[in-house]
C-alpha cells in the first residue's frame, strides 16, 4: 500500500495520492475502504482521525476547559472558542473570492460557494428552491409540511428548527449573549449585534439602484425603494387609504379609533404618536436641540429651524400685492398687510376731521 520515495512521502497504491505522514495515509485509506479506524469505546462512533476521536470523547466526559471571557460560555476545544468569540467581535475572516461576501466560519463559506458553482444537489421537490446543504433543505421542507418538532418547555410554542427555539428561549430567560465590543451593549441575537455594529463603523452595505443612497439594513432599503416605485402595500380597512409603510398605517388607524396611547409623565396629556409626545416633552424640559448655523438661534423642533433658516436666505415667496415687498413667511406678510390697513384707516379718520373743519 505504501511507496517510500526520496522525498519521504507516503503514496496511496489506489489513487497514487501522496501524504507527508503515515497516519495521514492510514486515514486516507477509508476513502477507498469505507472504514473509519478509530472507534469510541463509549458509543462506538467511528472516526477517521485520532484527533477527531479525542475531541468527541469530551462529549461523554463533559470537560469544557476553554471559557469565553465575554459571556463565560465554555467549550471543549480551543478552536470552538475561537469560532465563538467572533460572535462578540463581529469578525468575518473568510471571504468569498467571487462576490466578496464575508463569513465568520470556514464551513459557512464552503456552503456559500455552492451558489456560484451551480451545485443544485439540494432542491426542494415542492417549490424547487435550491439550498447549499441538506440540513437547510430539511428545515425548509417543514414550511410545506407544517412540521414543528421543537417545543418550548415554558410556553409550549412549537418551532421548525432548534436555532429558532434557542432564540425564543431568551424571551423567557432575558439572556443577551452577544455583546458589542465598542459600547458593551448586549443583544439577544447575533444579527442584531451585526446591525448595531454598523452604527460604530458607519458601514452601509445596501445601496439603492435608482439614487445610490446607502442603508445599514436591508429592510430600510426595501422601504426606501417605495419612494421611487410609488408602491403602497398597506391599506386602511376603514377608509381604504394606502400607505407605503406598516407603521404609517398603524399611526393612521389611531385617527379612526381616537386612541392616544402616548402620555406625558409631566402633565398627563395624551398623544397619538410617540414623535408628537417627544416634541411636547421639550415644552417641559426647555430643550432646543436645533441651532441655526448663521445666528445661533435655537429651536425645539427641526421644522422651526427649517422655517427660520429662510429668513437668512434670499427666498421670500410671500409678496405684498400693494408695495411688492417680499417675506419668507406667510405670517410676516399677514402682519405687514395690517400696516396698509392701518394707514387707510388713518387717512379716512384724517379726511373726516378735515370735513368737520
Amino acid at each position: 500500500m505504501r511507496v517510500y520515495t526520496d522525498k519521504k512521502t507516503y503514496r496511496c497504491s489506489e489513487c497514487l495520492k501522496c501524504f507527508p505522514q503515515k497516519h495521514h495515509l492510514l486515514a486516507h485509506r477509508s476513502v477507498h475502504t469505507g472504514g473509519k479506524p478509530y472507534k469510541c469505546t463509549v458509543c462506538a462512533k467511528e472516526f477517521l482521525y485520532t484527533s477527531h476521536l479525542k475531541r468527541h470523547q469530551k462529549v461523554h466526559t463533559g470537560v469544557k476547559p476553554h471559557q469565553c471571557p465575554v459571556c463565560a460560555k465554555s467549550f471543549a476545544e480551543k478552536q470552538d472558542l475561537a469560532r465563538h468569540e467572533r460572535v462578540h467581535t463581529g469578525e468575518k475572516p473568510f471571504q468569498c473570492p467571487v462576490c466578496l461576501k464575508e463569513f465568520s466560519d470556514g464551513s459557512y463559506l464552503t456552503k456559500h460557494q455552492r451558489i456560484h458553482t451551480d451545485d443544485q444537489s439540494y432542491r426542494c421537490s415542492v417549490c424547487l428552491k435550491v439550498f447549499v446543504c441538506s440540513n437547510t433543505l430539511k428545515i425548509h421542507t417543514r414550511i410545506h409540511t407544517g412540521e414543528k418538532p421543537y417545543k418550548c418547555s415554558l410556553c409550549l410554542k412549537d418551532f421548525t428548527d432548534i436555532s429558532s427555539l434557542a432564540k425564543h428561549r431568551r424571551i423567557h430567560t432575558g439572556e443577551k449573549p452577544y455583546k458589542c465590543s465598542m459600547c458593551l451593549k448586549d443583544f439577544k441575537q447575533t444579527g442584531h449585534l451585526i446591525t448595531h455594529m454598523r452604527m460604530h463603523t458607519g458601514e452601509k452595505p445596501y445601496q439603492c439602484s435608482v439614487c445610490s443612497k446607502e442603508f445599514s439594513v436591508k429592510c430600510a432599503l426595501v422601504k426606501h425603494t417605495r419612494v421611487h416605485t410609488g408602491d403602497k402595500p398597506y391599506q386602511c380597512s376603514e377608509c381604504c387609504k394606502l400607505f407605503p409603510h406598516h407603521y404609517s398605517l398603524v399611526q393612521h388607524m389611531l385617527l379612526h379609533t381616537g386612541q392616544r396611547p402616548y402620555r406625558c409623565s409631566e402633565c398627563l396629556k395624551d398623544f397619538s404618536s410617540k414623535a408628537t409626545l417627544v416634541n411636547h416633552i421639550k415644552v417641559h424640559t426647555g430643550e432646543k436641540p436645533y441651532t441655526c448655523p448663521v445666528c445661533s438661534k435655537s429651536f425645539s423642533r427641526k421644522s422651526g429651524l427649517t422655517s427660520h433658516s429662510k429668513s437668512h436666505g434670499k427666498d421670500k415667496p410671500y409678496q405684498c400685492s400693494r408695495c411688492h415687498k417680499g417675506f419668507p413667511y406667510k405670517t410676516n406678510l399677514v402682519n405687514h398687510m395690517k400696516t396698509h390697513s392701518q394707514n387707510i384707516l388713518s387717512n379716512i379718520q384724517c379726511l373726516k376731521e378735515f370735513r368737520k373743519m
